[in-house]
This record gives structure tokens, C-alpha cells and sequence, in this order.
């Protein structure tokens, strides 16, 4: 359980600097602000495991707090609709 907590927390403080230093409202709580920086966890250690094999036996890579950063930058980059080539507003 404290585990799940563990992640939930640092996952926020990812999810927040990455929104941060990415310009633009993001209108987003904390539970998605928790999910954006676990995901960028995920994705930021599938790109350092692309980078550099982890050592022998080790069940994830552990990219770190940087790592998870680029991950969920990239993550709010995918996720706008900027960036998929649709607007929103009146048509």
C-alpha cells in the first residue's frame, strides 16, 4: 500500500514540473497530473532501456527523476491536440 502511495506522490511532483516546463494551460487535476508522471516514468525508462540495457536481474531501468521528466513532457506533447493537428473551437 505504501508503495502505491509512494508512487501516486512522486508522481505528481513528475507530472508537475513536467507541466511546468512545458508552455500552455493544462487543465488538469491531481489525479491526472499523478498518472501523467507515472507515465512519463514508464516511457522516460522504456527510452533509457533503449539507450542503455539495465544490469542483470533488474526488473525496470531506473532512468530517475530526469527520465521521468522527458517522458511526461513527451506524454503532454502527444496528449494536446495542438500537436495532433486539431484546433478546438467553433468550425
Amino acid at each position: 500500500m505504501l508503495h502505491l502511495l509512494w508512487s501516486l506522490v512522486v508522481g505528481f511532483v513528475v507530472g508537475l514540473l513536467a507541466r511546468m516546463l512545458v508552455p500552455g494551460a493544462d487543465q488538469m487535476g491531481f489525479l491526472s497530473t499523478s498518472l501523467l508522471g507515472i507515465g512519463g516514468s514508464v516511457v522516460g525508462g522504456g527510452i533509457a532501456r533503449l539507450v542503455n540495457r539495465p544490469e542483470a536481474g533488474a526488473p525496470f531501468h531506473p532512468a530517475g527523476v530526469l527520465g521521468s521528466i522527458i517522458g511526461a513532457i513527451l506524454l503532454l506533447f502527444v496528449g494536446r491536440d495542438d500537436a495532433l493537428g486539431r484546433r478546438r473551437g467553433v468550425r
